[in-house]
């Protein structure tokens, strides 16, 4: 096909298929979101190798996910500044380079610093990725174009905890990061080759740097990650730092909003949530962050502390998430501009919500297939939720308006996965020592009943481990099954309040206003 031939066959790309576009840039894409959830179960491994304490490594995912946060919004700027290709290239070059650090670090510290780096490497990876896809496709072929990068951010999140697992397991906890390098490469071939900037980008003129509004960004963003992340350690509120922590994130976020609305050159600009569609989908994509970070965080969880799954075991029991995730990518991809997104999204949200009302029937006599069908069925109905709602949430907006759009978008969806990830911890360990309370008023040593398990326990115990303790074997194993179904209850309550959630977002889903992708896209959309 010759130049002209081609470019006149695939107009928005310059003559490039866009699905060599979509090949590129996701590959940049799954490598930053899977890279976000591979190095939580390495944390003990991290800890032991560099000699520190558990709550020390947690600093390794929060560093990243600060970094990553401050840069998510601020993206749009340094595309328009730098060229959003060659900026794109500068991140996944930062990105790659930084994960070899990570796996080459000597100390804790140096770690850190090279997750810093990281972060803000990887943080302007989905909004460049999304903006690109989105101003590659015209509107009637959007849905697959996000099906395409739907099967990144929800698949890698997935297969993450398993690779990460086995690599930690047969290697060393270097080699979560070590895997990125080849895959950045890749990455950096394929931009080059395929990615164009748009003429919009390549003549565009911004402001200076808005150093105010980049620091409130920084100080709200980071804040907020500190204090989710140490909250349930550190008791809340009852902490006088985290009380100045908050007084600090509300200013400087109340600053920041009023900044990013009224002044022209900020450097995020929120009037696009004038929008209609748009905001509703930021407030929706809020909710979407918060229950799938906590489903993905609660079932690993549920596997290891009530089943007694090793890290490796919990992630291949729900990698088949990731299964149904593929299943539906397709079928989304085809139907996705036929059937009205709010239906899509009503059915995938729903779908969800009985597979949560599922898991909150777990007993303590469940085997590792007993929840796999709701698990594959769960990530089925997670195409039937991003991929529509992205796609409703942008067919409204211009192209010279998606890059500032897609920087607000996914930085909902990390604070929602990030206060999700915190509700979860925090409901856990509070429902477990109230459950724990409640049951054990029911252990009275007076109790028949009670004294006849100890009895019946002791005799047993008593066999194999001498007479003299198998009264005090009896007491530490009820004790023991006491713990385990206090946590097993709290469990459930989890379970059945994301169950909850997803049933409010079905009903939200209706606030979107219908597009009729057959008509012609706004101005400036081609």
């Amino acid at each position: 096909m010759t130049t002209a031939a081609a470019r006149a066959k695939y107009p928005l790309t310059e003559g490039v298929n866009p699905w060599l576009i979509a090949v590129a840039v996701m590959s940049a894409t799954f490598m930053e979101v899977l890279d976000t959830s591979i190095a939580s179960v390495a944390l003990r491994n991290i800890a032991g190798s560099l000699s520190a304490s558990i709550s020390e490594a947690t600093w390794v995912l929060t560093s990243y996910l600060v970094a990553n946060a401050v840069i998510l919004p601020a993206s749009n700027w340094f595309a328009l500044r730098f060229g959003r290709k060659k900026f794109l290239i500068t991140c996944v070059i930062l990105f790659t380079v930084s994960s070899f650090l990570c796996g080459a670090a000597p100390t804790l510290g140096f770690l850190l610093l090279a997750r810093v780096v990281q972060g803000a490497g990887g943080g302007a990876l989905q909004p460049l990725s999304q903006s690109i896809l989105m101003e590659s496709f015209p509107p009637a072929k959007r849905a697959a174009a996000m099906a395409a990068f739907a099967f990144g951010i929800v698949v890698a999140p997935v297969i993450g905890p398993t690779l990460g697992g086995w690599l930690t397991d047969t290697y060393s906890w270097r080699y979560a990061f070590y895997i990125n390098i080849p895959i950045g490469i890749l990455s950096v071939i394929l931009i080059s080759r395929f990615v164009h900037d748009p003429s919009y980008v390549r003549n565009a003129k911004v402001g200076k740097f808005d150093n105010i509004g980049f620091g409130l960004l920084a100080v709200w963003t980071g804040t907020l990650q500190i204090v989710l992340d140490k909250g349930q350690e550190d008791d809340w509120f009852s902490a006088t730092w985290i009380r100045w922590a908050v007084a600090a994130l509300v200013v400087s976020l109340v600053l920041w909003v009023y900044r990013s609305w009224t002044k022209t050159d900020s450097l995020v600009n929120l009037r696009i949530l004038r929008d209609w569609n748009f905001r509703t989908g930021c407030m929706l994509m809020w909710l979407l962050g918060l229950t799938i970070y906590a489903t993905i965080t609660l079932l690993p969880l549920y596997y290891q502390e009530v089943m007694g799954y090793t890290a490796y075991t919990a992630g291949w029991v729900v990698g088949p998430r990731g299964i149904g995730a593929i299943l539906g990518m397709p079928i989304i991809a085809i139907i996705g501009n036929r059937i009205d997104s709010r239906k899509l999204l009503t059915f995938g949200f729903l779908v969800f919500f009985f597979c949560a009302l599922y898991f909150g029937q777990s007993n303590l006599q469940i085997g590792p297939t007993s929840m796999l069908l709701p698990i594959i069925v769960s990530g089925f109905a997670m195409s039937f939720v991003f991929v529509p709602m992205t796609t409703i949430s942008y067919t409204t907006l211009k192209n010279t308006e998606m890059g500032n759009a897609t920087g607000i978008f996914n930085l909902m969806r990390n604070i929602g996965g990030s206060v999700g990830i915190s509700m979860v911890q925090t409901m856990l360990e509070r429902r477990q020592s109230f459950y724990q309370s409640t049951l054990g008023m029911h252990l009275n040593p007076s109790n028949p009943k009670v004294q006849e398990m100890l009895h019946g326990m002791g005799n047993y115990l008593g066999s194999q481990m001498g007479f003299a303790n198998g009264g005090q074997g009896a007491l530490g194993a009820m004790y023991l099954m006491l713990q385990q179904q206090s946590l097993l209850s709290s469990f459930v309550v989890v379970f059945r309040w994301v169950a909850l959630l997803s049933l409010i977002c079905a009903g939200m889903v209706w606030i979107f206003k219908k597009n009729d992708l057959s008509k012609a896209p706004p101005p400036g959309v081609h």
